[in-house]
């Protein structure tokens, strides 16, 4: 029985690489039904709304989606997309896993980034503050840290290392400086790595000695957990390791929901222009798939996509070649037999 999946092209270059991935999975043998639905842009134009009721509704039924790069109008009362589905769905571990495919400045790359996706700055509680006749005088930005947000997330990133055969889970912090919130975070983890003990490998980092140990030696790092901020900046830094944000897949899961992404934006300079790499959305949907249980045909997707990058012979103009996305998501096909 086939399994149902809703599907969100997006905006940009999302219809194109969306089509692109719904290709390679078909000529894979997934068996998956799509429930083709909007958001973004197309939300607006056709419901007045960047994540519509109707694509909402499609997700609590399906428990499981595919979207590509959106884009939040801005301004006009809006509300932002990416809040609007972690809200609802408690979308709370953001996945993004990384790992060298073409041997260059880095040959051994192979890091999984874990992300709070529901607290710290993000939280988005701020506000303004008047002194004198300036009503913004000043600005506050809150961030939250919660036990039993840190608890989760942490206890994913082990749990995570456990399931997939990976050897080390890093925390990464700010707990010497913002003692309550980030020391909450550090204390949490601590504590739960203490139930994992002998089973995998706790380190702790500072987030700014993270930053520099990851583009001197990124082949150190296993799994990485930390919370909502440094993990947005620190995913992107990890995907430029690489072959950036082209290459970058992402998943987010909550308890009974998961979405799976590409974290690149629209890219509407090459929009239409069937030129946009798939590959970002083609390996979300591969973690779509090992998520529904079909891991043998996403690893098999996986060998035929990164083959055809090693192979050289047809790449789109991002990984260095001149071959549109047509042609590339053809190349792919043909690896598969």
């Amino acid at each position: 029985m086939a399994t149902p999946v809703t599907l969100i092209p997006g905006d940009g270059i999302g219809p194109s690489i969306a089509d692109a991935t719904v290709r390679i999975l078909a000529a894979a043998g997934a068996d998956v039904e799509w429930d083709r639905q909007v958001a973004g842009m197309a939300g607006v134009a056709r419901w007045n709304d960047p994540i519509p009721d109707a694509t909402l509704d499609s997700i609590k039924r399906t428990r499981v989606a595919l979207k590509g790069p959106l884009e939040t109008p801005v301004g006009e009362g809006f509300r932002s997309i990416n809040v609007a589905l972690r809200k609802t769905f408690d979308l709370y571990a953001n996945v993004r896993p990384a790992h060298t495919i073409v041997p260059g400045r880095f040959d051994n790359v192979d890091i999984v980034l874990v992300r709070e996706n529901t607290e710290g700055l993000y939280i988005g509680v701020e506000h303004y503050v008047k002194i004198g006749d300036d009503p913004k005088a000043a600005a506050e930005s809150v961030a939250i840290i919660t036990r039993h947000g840190s608890e989760r997330i942490v206890r994913y990133a082990f749990d995570y290392a456990i399931a997939h055969n990976r050897q080390k889970v890093t925390l990464v912090h700010k707990a010497n400086i913002l003692k309550f919130s980030q020391g909450l975070f550090l204390d949490v983890g601590r504590l739960i790595a203490r139930e994992y003990e002998g089973r995998v490998h706790f380190e702790e980092r500072i987030i700014d000695a993270m930053a520099m140990h990851l583009v001197m030696r990124p082949e150190q790092f296993d799994v990485v957990v930390t919370t909502n901020l440094f993990g947005d900046i620190l995913s992107d830094e990890i995907s430029g390791l690489v072959g950036g944000l082209g290459l970058a897949p992402g998943a987010n899961f909550g308890t009974n929901t998961a979405i799976f992404e590409a974290v690149h934006g629209t890219a509407p300079d090459i929009a239409g222009r069937n030129i946009a790499n798939p590959g970002a959305l083609v390996l979300a949907a591969c973690m779509m798939l090992d998520h529904i249980g079909d891991r043998g045909r996403a690893e098999h997707i996986r060998h035929a996509f990164e083959g055809t990058i090693r192979d050289g012979a047809v790449l789109t103009r991002d990984l260095g070649g001149t071959s549109t996305t047509d042609e590339f998501t053809d190349a792919v096909i043909a690896r598969l037999g």
